[in-house]
């Protein structure tokens, strides 16, 4: 189960107190003041690991806790420090405060870490309150408390090109045929409701990733469909696939309608170098297809069948442009 949101709360560790002690030894039945210091509570610290690709063990574990030090002894002995708690989340991850929505971290490289819930500093002992006129300090310091907050995990894909197009474009037919992945395909639309990556092979030993998010309707930007929800995932794409099927009735107002829901959403997605793809050609009604108006978008036309397999080495060979442009 592909889950890309999470909300959690983590618990810092709370420090060590310091303690009240005196040195007490033979013939030296009044020595001075040798309490040790509290141990550090154990921060939580979130960690990307490119072995992950979902947030579903969230799901089921909402709360993340560190020990606290250990208080200090006698003998200027220290409390030992708690160690920190690690969650590990996937790479592209971003961690928001859930009060204020301020991202804290966004981890985008494998091994990528932050503390966010810093464990409490170890209390200071009485041996660091003596003086030339209180020798025998009977206090010492408390440890301060960890810090405590709500987290929201929010998941955005990292890949190098985004399949994107109305439902039943056809994307998941293209990533099962360019890849290994099994994306659930059938003539209806919606049939994707999570998004799907895949390796897709070029040449000799090289290759790229390939995301296929669920279909874009009128108003995705705005939460309509499945929209706002999976938008995010192709915000980190490299390269933009907008693909239509050749027999719609309009291409260039597809086209258009498409980009206008990554305008609106953000900007900067529709920069993205891209290219326009024509599926289903083993299906084409009209022979005379009218591509004029896409000239002023210098926008690369690749004719693809992925039944048949037509086109797809050319596919290949135009995103792999694209990306070595990038």
């Amino acid at each position: 189960m592909f889950i890309d949101e999470a909300k959690i709360k983590v618990i810092a560790g709370n420090g060590g107190h310091g303690v009240v002690s005196f040195r007490r030894e033979k013939f030296v039945p009044k020595g001075g003041p040798d309490g040790g210091d509290g141990g550090k509570g154990g921060d939580v610290v979130v960690r990307a690991d490119h072995n992950l690709q979902t947030l579903l063990d969230f799901r089921y574990r909402r709360i993340f806790k560190a020990k606290s030090g250990k208080h200090g002894a006698g003998s200027q002995k220290t409390g030992k420090s708690a160690e920190d708690v690690v969650i590990r989340v996937p790479c592209g991850t971003i961690v928001k405060d859930a009060e204020t929505g301020e991202v804290l971290v966004d981890l985008v490289d494998h091994g990528q870490q932050a503390v966010i819930a810093k464990g409490g500093k170890g209390g200071r002992g009485n041996m660091h309150f003596a003086t030339p006129t209180k020798r025998t300090p009977r206090y010492a310091e408390e440890g301060k408390p960890g810090e405590t907050r709500e987290i929201i995990l929010e998941l955005k894909l990292i890949a190098d090109v985004g399949l994107v197009g109305l439902p039943n474009a056809g994307k998941s037919t293209l990533l099962s045929r360019l890849s290994a992945a099994k994306p659930k395909i059938a003539d209806y639309p919606f049939t994707t409701l999570s998004p799907n990556l895949g390796i897709v092979s070029y040449k000799e030993h090289l290759s790229f990733v390939m995301a296929d998010i669920p279909g874009l309707i009128e108003g995705a930007h705005q939460g309509k469909g499945l929209g706002l929800k999976f938008l995010r995932h192709i915000e980190r794409t490299r390269v933009l696939a907008y693909l239509i099927d050749v027999n719609t009735k309009d291409i260039f107002a597809e086209f258009l309608s498409l980009l206008h829901e990554l305008e609106e959403y953000n900007p900067k997605m529709a920069e993205k170098p891209s290219l326009l793809v024509l599926t289903k050609m083993d299906l084409q009604i009209d022979d005379d297809l009218d591509l004029e108006k896409f000239k002023k978008w210098n926008l690369a036309i690749v004719r693809i069948s992925s039944v048949t397999g037509s086109g797809l080495d050319e596919l290949k060979d135009r995103i792999w442009e694209l990306l070595q442009r990038e």
